[in-house]
């Protein structure tokens, strides 16, 4: 009856074009004679509706194309609506709205524009297309009844209908207003209902809802066949309980021991042989036998023995035995790894220390080794691993992003396990293993969580005593694991999770240290690894020093190991093929077998104007950096290239600013700086460079480029920069020197701050190699670094 009182109730529509105030609807379309709630939302809706219920209580409906735009335009909005009446309006919180409406009489948008504090839209009605009864033929009759019938058919199939709007229906014989409501009662999209609703023939109006209808009454069909399959299943999987009951009772009476009981048996004898507390042994048992309830073949039954084999593998309380031999921890480390003096003797002091307190001592550190990559930080694990006489297990974390891979998933979840640091516990079997986290510094945060937090608590030596896994549910004491974490770079390992960790750096090696390594270290391994007698094959120093310079670029040996492993691979080949031995390996064998030498690093040889050899430290180690500058006619600007960070990009501002200032003393006409434009490019353009370092470079081409004196090439110079000429510290020196040698300078410029730790960090030979200039001004890099031709 409701619907009947309110089609009566229609206020009149004005003739001609109007203006409403308007209403943009996300995801409904309302039509002509529909009731409808809505919530309103938007700050303008709000004040639309409001301004409507103080003038006649008419409101412009129309939907958006786009549900997700909150601020919406005439073109983001359909060409017709609905011209609606609010019956009710209440406000549900603050600024929001419950408002009940209906459709009055379709109208096509003319214009859509806010106003204030609302959304106004001019509108011209459409006047319905009346179709007398007389006038319909016999098909358009056929899809009235059908559509009647099909919505007594939806009822019954259990559709959620008001009776009083079906019976509304069933009494109409317009068939405009039957495709209307009828239309208001589908599930469909709201883009298909914008079509009904734009549809104005009411015949063809009828005959699409008519198709929209038939398609759900047959989803409907579908689904309570679907639901009676359901419930026949239901039923028979009833029965077989009961039967199962029945077997039990069976079973019992025979004797027979329950396959259930046996399982849950097995399970309290390994319980038995644990020592654990009584918290954690009485949850077991609590899982034991609520798993012996279950039946054998239920979901729940497969997540608790999944549990409890997870739980009673742990090695609650099976630990290896340290050993605090110092002398062969020495040997151990010596033999695996040449240098890394201050690694190693950090590992002798962390025995020392477990030796004179009898392994009682609770100061355990977790050491986090920060390096280029191939200098040997996860095989120093290893080595660590086999000196103290712990198992090793080895986590890679780059890339992880996900917290359930540190901390596990709940058991509620399908497919649901441990986290990594439970699974390496059982992994090694021990539950004071060496544990190695690689790759730190890699971790990323995503909507998941964020991995390095949940590591915050697991390398706290003070919260890891009871440490949680979310799969197991149990506190595990992780404080006996030695971590030991690996990382490329340090700034980006948050900040909380470096404070739990002693950093030690490891640098890159030297050439000469190279060629030792690969003597005694990759050669003797590498020919075992290939088939070969350590007196089969011999490279000479010369040999592998090509191999160095030529073949490779980096501060470790990986890629030194693989070319080794690819000359070796050649030799193989020609073994096979019938030639015998000693195989002795040369420069001219190395060209041979591995090609064209690649110069990766290379000087240029003569004093150039505007160019200058930077030093620049990677993740991969140091590298010389060609900085380019040249000038041409313009009004003064400064042009950077080269894929330059904002840091870099205001060293270059400070070192041009810094010469302007001291111009007259330079030699250089001031009035010249407003005349051109200045351009400076770093190569290896694609590559991102930041960073203060490359300041005194900046500087020095720049005063070359304007002075027209040339740059000595045989000089490499880093620092940070001020505007008033001092000369900064930097850090990475040792890879950057290293770089500088591998490229054939043997001459570098660093800051005077610097002095103690370059002097302290770099190997003897190769400071007798290297000519050092420790500067704190830029007048003393331009004396050092401009070329001052020699008079006879």
């Amino acid at each position: 009856m409701f619907f009947e009182e309110q089609l009566a109730k229609e206020p009149p529509i004005p003739e001609g074009i109007v203006e409403l105030p308007a209403m943009p609807l996300r995801d409904i379309v309302v039509f002509p004679s529909m009731v409808v709630p809505l919530f309103v939302g938007r700050d303008l809706s709000v004040r639309s509706v409001e301004l409507a219920l103080r003038r006649d209580r008419l409101i412009f409906l129309v939907l958006q194309k786009d549900k997700h735009e909150e601020n919406p335009k005439r073109e983001d909005l359909y060409d017709f609506g609905v011209i609606a009446q609010i019956l009710r309006s209440a406000t549900i919180e603050e600024g929001r709205l419950k408002a009940l409406v209906q459709g009055v009489q379709r109208a096509r948008l003319i214009d859509f524009v806010q106003k204030e504090d609302h959304w106004v839209a001019t509108v011209e009605p459409i006047k319905e297309i009346e179709v007398p009864i007389e006038s319909l033929t016999q098909e358009d009759k056929g899809y009235i009844a059908s559509t009647k019938e099909l919505l007594d058919r939806a009822l019954a199939l259990g559709k959620q209908v008001l009776p009083d709007l079906v019976m509304l229906i069933k009494d109409l014989e317009d068939p405009g207003k039957i495709a209307d409501l009828t239309a208001s009662l589908l599930d469909i999209k709201s883009s298909e209902a914008q079509k009904i609703l734009e549809t104005l023939d009411p015949i063809k109006r009828l005959r699409l809802v008519h198709n929209h209808l038939l398609n759900e009454v047959g989803l409907l069909e579908i689904q309570n066949r679907i639901r009676s399959i359901a419930r026949e299943r239901m039923e028979k999987e009833q029965r077989e309980y009961f039967l199962r009951q029945q077997l039990k009772a069976i079973q019992e009476e025979l004797g027979e021991e329950d396959q259930r009981k046996v399982e849950a048996n097995e399970y309290r004898k390994k319980l038995q042989k644990l020592k654990l507390s009584k918290e954690i042994r009485e949850e077991i048992k609590k899982q034991i036998d609520r798993f012996e309830r279950l039946h054998p073949d239920s979901a729940e039954a497969g997540v608790i023995r999944t549990w409890l084999d997870w739980v009673l593998d742990l090695p609650w309380n099976k630990k290896t035995k340290d050993n605090y031999d110092l002398e062969r921890a020495k040997s151990i480390l010596d033999k695996d790894h040449y240098n890394l003096e201050k690694v190693k003797e950090r590992i002798i002091e962390y025995l020392a220390v477990k030796k004179l307190t009898k392994g009682k001592s609770s100061n355990v550190q977790i050491l986090c080794f920060v390096g280029p990559p191939g200098v040997g930080k996860t095989s120093l694990g290893k080595s660590i691993a086999e000196s103290l006489g712990r198992k090793f297990v080895r986590i890679a974390l780059g890339g992880i992003r996900d917290e359930a891979e540190i901390r596990g998933h709940r058991r509620t979840y399908v497919g649901a396990m441990p986290g990594r640091i439970i699974q390496a516990i059982k992994q090694a079997g021990t539950s004071n293993p060496l544990i190695m986290l690689d790759e730190i510094d890699k971790i990323a945060i995503s909507y998941q969580g964020d991995p390095a937090a949940a590591l915050l608590e697991v390398l706290d030596p003070e919260q890891n005593k009871n440490f949680v896994d979310l799969y197991i549910g149990l506190p595990f004491d992780l404080s006996n694991v030695f971590f030991i974490c690996t990382a490329n770079r340090i700034d980006t390992i948050p900040r909380p999770l470096l404070d739990r960790m002693e950093v030690l750096h490891l640098s890159g090696y030297s050439e000469e240290e190279k060629v030792f390594i690969a003597k005694n270290h990759l050669i003797p391994k590498l020919l075992t690894d290939h088939g070969f007698e350590p007196s089969e094959v011999r490279f000479t120093d010369e040999a592998i020093l090509e191999i160095i310079r030529g073949y490779t670029r980096e501060s470790g040996v990986r890629n030194l190991q693989r070319q080794i492993s690819a000359v070796l691979r050649k030799i193989a080949l020609k073994k096979l093929k019938g030639e015998t031995g000693p195989f002795t390996v040369d420069i001219k064998d190395v060209r041979e077998f591995l090609g064209v030498p690649r110069r990766y690093e290379q000087k240029e040889e003569t004093p150039m104007v505007g160019i200058a050899t930077g030093l620049a430290w990677t993740e991969v180690g140091g590298e010389i950096m060609l900085i380019e500058a040249t000038k041409f006619k313009g009004k003064g600007g400064l042009i950077l290239t080269g894929s330059l960070g904002d840091v870099m990009k205001e060293s270059a501002q400070a070192a041009l600013s810094y010469i302007k200032s001291k111009a007259e003393e330079y030699h250089i006409d001031p009035d010249i700086f407003s005349q051109i434009d200045i351009h400076v490019h770093v190569p290896e353009g694609a590559v991102p460079k930041d960073g203060p370092s490359a300041g005194v470079a900046l500087a020095t081409a720049m005063l070359s480029l304007l002075t027209e004196i040339p740059v000595r090439m045989d000089v490499a110079m880093t620092g940070e920069i001020t505007l008033r000429g001092r000369v900064l510290p930097v850090g990475g020196l040792k890879e950057k020197i290293l770089a500088a040698k591998r490229a054939g300078i043997y001459e570098v410029i660093l800051p005077e701050k610097n002095k103690d730790e370059v002097l302290e960090e770099l190997p003897e030979y190769v400071r007798d190699k290297m000519k050092l200039h420790f500067v704190s001004r830029l007048e003393e890099v331009f004396d050092i670094a401009l070329y001052k031709p020699t008079t006879s």
